[in-house]
């Protein structure tokens, strides 16, 4: 017997949850290949062959070719950088530069990440349904077999029986046989996405402190340091101006101590 009359036997013994647990893989099947498509087809691309293309034009100032480059990379981290380098910035603080790059990258990945989620929570809901749709096979099978035990001439318990335990046996293995590597899937497309995720967010740190030229030794501002522009009311200048004035303020004489030795005499 070969392995195709062999899953058409078991397939007919398993009774009538067989088709819609069969129904949904291929459902599965369809969700994996078109998600395959998407996530590690059109939305994987590599960041360092990215950034070694990009960064010598942006650190050169040809902000507009490194971002016609990031378009011709049709994936959400050609988008995002795309988006960055395609946002004028105002003013000359590179705090303030990043501050405004940084808001247009979150909202290019707010646009550009979520399709690759898409559609993946319905491959664990799939697999719970192919489990429950075995067990409920198993139950009808079990109702089927007791009931016809009970009903059947002795010659015939025998038969009835095998049948029922058949049709639960198969309807639950081959639900389990569907569930299993779907679970499996599901959480490979969910740890793609989030490597996706993960490196575009590296990746715009990275092209965004070459825009603002924060990734140079010579524009990194030291910890502490007066932020150009800060205004003499900001609190971190009134806190530096309060500790100062406490230091450098003369203190006060203190009051000569009374004797307070008693009088034994």
């Amino acid at each position: 017997m070969n392995p195709i009359e062999m899953f058409a036997t078991f397939f007919k013994a398993g009774g009538p949850f067989m088709y819609p647990i069969f129904a949904i893989a291929v459902l599965i099947v369809a969700l994996t290949a078109e998600r395959w498509w998407v996530i590690m087809m059109k939305s994987r691309a590599s960041s360092r062959k990215l950034l070694d293309a990009v960064l010598p034009l942006v650190r050169a100032g040809r902000r507009e070719e490194a971002a016609k480059t990031c378009r011709s990379v049709d994936t959400p981290l050609g988008q995002v950088c795309a988006a960055v380098l395609e946002r004028p910035t105002r003013g000359a603080n590179p705090l303030e530069m990043e501050a405004e790059l940084f808001a247009t990258a979150d909202a290019a990945a707010a646009v550009a990440l979520p399709p690759l989620s898409k559609r993946i929570l319905y491959l664990a809901m799939l697999a719970n349904g192919s489990t429950l749709l075995g067990l409920l096979g198993t139950v009808s099978g079990l109702i089927y077999s007791f009931s016809a035990v009970g009903q059947a001439d002795p010659a015939q318990r025998s038969a009835f029986l095998a049948a029922g335990i058949a049709e639960a046996l198969n309807c639950t293995a081959f639900g389990l046989v569907v569930a299993v590597p779907t679970l499996f899937i599901h959480a490979f497309f969910s740890s793609q996405v989030t490597a996706v995720t993960d490196d575009v967010e590296a990746t715009t740190v990275k092209l965004i402190h070459a825009i603002s030229g924060l990734d140079q030794p010579a524009n990194v501002i030291p910890m502490g340091a007066k932020m150009p522009g800060a205004g003499t009311g900001s609190l971190a200048t009134a806190s530096a101006n309060a500790q100062a004035n406490a230091v450098n303020a003369p203190r006060r004489p203190e009051p000569p101590v009374a004797d307070v030795t008693p009088n034994v005499g």
